[in-house]
């Protein structure tokens, strides 16, 4: 299920592989997976030959995964905007950010190159539960990817939380990046995605 999370939709044969184990073998796990409610599937056609079978994870999968304690979450962000409104509730927001910005300046000090930077930072979201990955695109540019949103039941209902996020990102990296979002778990993406490039490059 991991290979799916990060990765997407994958075949039989794409598993089988990533695996190391024959198609037969990953097709009897999948059926497992299947009858379990966890994985579903949707078959395609091709310009030739059979339909080729396509494997996705479950809601139910996805719960799986790391939640940091979802509805005890939301309970708490419902009370801050009762008592303090969206006023105390931007200050929560504020103040996680800064912790968070204190941690990722700390842990990226002494790292000049951008595939460093970004790299590090792809390891310190991993370690946080967004199982990231950083890959480089071309003209010098990264795209970090976030497969899993920890903080997903909180991001649904005060997008606060994801436009900090992506302020926080620009702060850790630098003046002389740019930093997009280009996929958005909310907007009904898989996953979080950024493009991180030098500014320079935005500039041409």
């Amino acid at each position: 299920m991991r290979r799916i999370k990060f990765h997407g939709e994958q075949t039989t044969g794409a598993i089988a592989e990533h695996l190391d184990i024959t198609t037969p073998g990953a097709r009897k796990h999948l059926t497992a997976l299947l009858d379990a409610g966890l994985v579903a599937f949707e078959d395609r056609g091709g310009k030739v030959g059979r339909p080729e079978r396509y494997w996705l994870l479950t809601a139910e999968a996805q719960k799986l995964f790391p939640d940091s304690h979802a509805v005890l979450t939301v309970e708490m962000l419902d009370s801050v905007r009762t008592l303090f409104g969206e006023d105390g509730l931007d200050r929560l927001i504020g103040d996680r950010e800064r912790q968070m910005l204190r941690r990722y300046d700390a842990a990226l000090a002494g790292l000049e190159g951008l595939a460093e930077r970004v790299a590090k930072l792809a390891d310190i979201r991993s370690q946080e539960g967004y199982l990231a990955d950083a890959a480089p695109l071309p003209g010098g540019a990264w795209l970090l990817a976030e497969n899993h949103c920890p903080i997903c039941a909180a991001a649904s209902i005060c997008q606060g939380f994801c436009r900090s996020e992506l302020a926080l990102f620009r702060q850790v990296l630098g003046d002389d990046v740019s930093v997009e979002r280009t996929d958005y778990i909310l907007a009904g993406a898989r996953r979080c995605a950024y493009r991180i490039s030098p500014a320079s490059e935005t500039t041409k």
